[in-house]
C-alpha cells in the first residue's frame, strides 16, 4: 500500500523548509522509513506549527498585514478595523497574489510527488525555482549583497545560484521596507486633518478636548468619498506585479 496522501503532504511540507532555509535538494529529508503511525502523526502537526512563518516569510503576507496596521494607526482607532478583520483580509489578499506561484508549485511538484511520478529530491528542484521567482522580483539588490556579505559565501554567478537562506530574510527585510514606505504614504493626509483640527481647537480655547476625537469622523469621511480601501488594495495587489 501507499504511503497516506497527508504523510506525503508532510514530507514534501517539511523539506520543502529545509531546502528553503538552508539545504539542497540532494539532502532532502524523506520519511518513506517511517512506518509508525503515532511518529507520523507526530511530525504532521510538528511541522504544522511552521505554517505561520512560512506563510509571513515566503509571501506578501508581511506587507498587507503592515500596511494594513498602519492605516488602522492613521485612523487613530486601536480598533478599526478590528484584528480578526485585517489578519482575515490580509490572507484571502494573500492567497490572491500568491496562486500563480502556488498553481505553478501544485503542478510541478506537488501532484507529481502525490502520485509518485517524482521522488522528493525531484519534488523540491521542481517548487523551488517559482518560490524563489516570486521573491526576487520583490526583493532589492542592497539586501541581497547584505546578507551575501553576513554570510561571506561567494557572490552567486546568477540569480539562480542564490541560497535561500540568503533570499529569505533580505526578501523580508524588502517588505518591511516597502510596507513602511506605503505606511508613511497613508499617513500624510491623515496627519493634516489631525493638525488642522489641533489648530482649530487651540484657536477656539478648547485645549481640553482630544483633537483625535473631533479628527476621526473627518478622517472616515475622505476616506470613504475617496473610496480608499479600494485605492489601498488595488494599489498593494499591484506592487506585486
Amino acid at each position: 500500500m501507499g504511503k497516506p496522501h497527508f504523510i506525503k503532504v508532510v514530507t514534501i511540507t517539511a523539506s520543502l523548509l529545509l531546502i528553503l532555509v538552508s539545504a539542497s535538494p540532494a539532502h532532502a529529508f524523506d520519511f518513506k522509513e517511517i512506518d509508525n503511525p503515532m511518529v507520523q502523526v507526530f511530525l504532521l502537526i510538528s511541522f504544522l506549527s511552521f505554517l505561520p512563518a512560512v506563510l509571513i516569510m515566503f509571501t506578501s503576507f508581511t506587507r498587507i498585514v503592515v500596511v494594513l496596521s498602519f492605516l488602522r494607526h492613521a485612523f487613530g482607532g486601536q480598533t478599526i478595523p478590528p484584528n480578526p478583520v485585517i489578519i482575515g483580509l490580509s490572507l484571502f489578499l494573500t492567497f490572491y497574489i500568491m496562486s500563480p506561484t502556488i498553481n505553478v508549485v501544485t503542478e510541478k511538484a506537488v501532484k507529481p510527488y502525490l502520485a509518485e511520478e517524482l521522488d522528493l529530491g525531484e519534488a523540491i528542484e521542481q517548487a523551488t525555482p517559482p518560490l524563489r521567482e516570486f521573491m526576487l522580483k520583490q526583493t532589492r539588490q542592497k539586501d541581497i549583497a547584505l546578507f551575501v556579505n553576513l554570510s561571506k559565501q561567494p557572490p552567486p554567478q546568477t540569480p539562480q545560484d542564490l541560497s535561500m537562506s540568503v533570499l529569505v530574510p533580505a526578501f523580508a527585510i524588502s517588505e518591511l521596507k516597502t510596507s513602511f514606505e506605503i505606511g508613511f504614504l497613508l499617513f500624510l493626509p491623515f496627519m493634516i486633518i489631525d493638525m488642522v483640527i489641533a489648530s482649530i481647537l487651540l484657536s477656539m480655547g478648547m485645549m481640553m478636548l482630544p483633537p483625535v476625537m473631533i479628527s476621526m469622523p473627518f478622517k472616515l469621511l475622505l476616506f470613504v468619498l475617496v473610496d480608499g480601501w479600494n485605492l489601498i488594495i488595488g494599489s498593494m495587489v499591484r506592487s506585486f506585479a
